[in-house]
C-alpha cells in the first residue's frame, strides 16, 4: 500500500462526498442500513465512516439508536459532521485497527468500502469483534473486482495510459484489490468470526455528467496524489481523458453504468 492510499485531506474530502457520494456510495449505504436496522441494534460502532454516507442511512432507519462514527481522516468526519445533525449520532478520530473502546460494547460495527484501506485487516477484524457483545453482528462490504465496476476501470486505464514510464494503480491495487470473497472469509475466520455470510450485491452508478464522474474520481479519491507525484500540472488534464473516456456511459439523463460489491456478515 502506498504512502498516500490512506490520506484523505485538502480538497479530497469535499469533492469526494459531493461527486462520488451520489455516483458509488449512497446506493451501498440503503443497502448496508437496511441489513443492519433488521437487527434494530441500539448501539452501533461505523469503522471508516468517511464523509457519514453510511452513518445518515443508518440513523434514518435508527433514529432512537446510538451511533458511534470513527475514521482514521479527521478532515472526512469533518464533513461528516457538517452535514449530520442527529441527536444519536457522535463522531470521533480512532483507527479502526486500534479502537479506544472497551470490549463487548457495541450491538453491531459496520463499515462501508473500508476494508481494502486497513494495511492490518485481521486486526482490524479482530478489533471489530473484540468491541462486539456476544452475538453481535459485523456489517461490511468491499468492491467487487474493477472489471465489475466499468466507470471506475475506465478511468483508471484512462489515468494509466497518460504516465505510460510509471502508471498510477491506486484503484486496482486499494479500492479493488480485495475483491476475493475466498479470501476476505478467510481473514474473519481468522480473526475469530465463524458465522459468516457473503453475497454479491449488483447496483447502478449514476451522476449528473461524465464531467462530475471524472472529477469525482481523479480528484475526489487518492489518485489525486498518485497523479501530483507525477506531474501535478496534469491534474486537470487527466480529469478531461477521464470524462472522454466515460462519454461512452453518457445519455440524456448523466451517466449509468453497472457496478458491483460483496457485502458480508460476520457473527461473533
Amino acid at each position: 500500500m502506498g504512502s498516500t492510499d490512506t490520506l484523505f485531506a485538502g480538497s479530497i474530502p469535499a469533492l469526494y462526498d459531493r461527486y462520488l457520494g451520489p455516483m458509488l456510495f449512497e446506493p451501498y449505504a440503503e443497502d448496508i442500513a437496511g441489513r443492519l436496522a433488521k437487527g434494530a441494534p441500539r448501539r452501533v460502532l461505523e469503522t471508516a465512516a468517511g464523509t457519514g454516507i453510511v452513518t445518515a442511512a443508518a440513523a434514518a432507519l435508527l433514529p432512537d439508536a446510538e451511533i458511534v462514527a470513527t475514521d482514521l481522516n479527521q478532515a472526512m468526519l469533518d464533513v461528516a459532521s457538517a452535514r449530520i445533525d442527529a441527536p444519536g449520532v457522535s463522531f470521533r478520530q480512532a483507527d479502526a485497527q486500534d479502537l479506544p473502546f472497551d470490549d463487548a460494547s457495541f450491538d453491531a460495527v459496520i463499515c462501508q468500502f473500508g476494508a481494502m484501506f486497513f494495511p492490518d485487516r485481521l486486526r482490524a477484524y479482530r478489533e471489530a469483534r473484540r468491541v462486539l457483545r456476544p452475538r453481535g453482528r459485523f456489517l461490511f462490504n468491499v468492491w467487487d473486482r474493477l472489471e465489475a465496476n466499468p466507470v471506475s476501470e475506465v478511468v483508471a486505464e484512462s489515468v494509466a495510459a497518460l504516465f505510460p514510464e510509471d502508471p498510477p494503480a491506486f484503484y486496482r491495487r486499494v479500492p479493488f484489490g480485495y475483491h476475493d470473497v475466498a479470501a476476505v472469509e478467510r481473514d474473519l475466520r481468522a480473526a475469530g468470526f465463524a458465522a459468516i455470510e457473503a453475497e454479491t450485491v449488483p447496483k447502478r452508478s449514476r451522476i449528473g455528467s461524465a464531467r462530475d464522474a471524472a472529477v469525482g474520481l481523479c480528484q475526489g479519491t487518492p489518485l489525486r496524489s498518485e497523479i501530483e507525484a507525477r506531474d501535478a500540472s496534469r491534474l486537470e488534464e487527466a480529469a478531461l481523458a477521464a470524462e472522454a473516456a466515460l462519454g461512452r456511459f453518457a445519455g440524456a439523463h448523466g451517466v449509468d453504468a453497472p457496478m458491483s460489491a460483496h457485502v458480508f456478515t460476520a457473527v461473533k
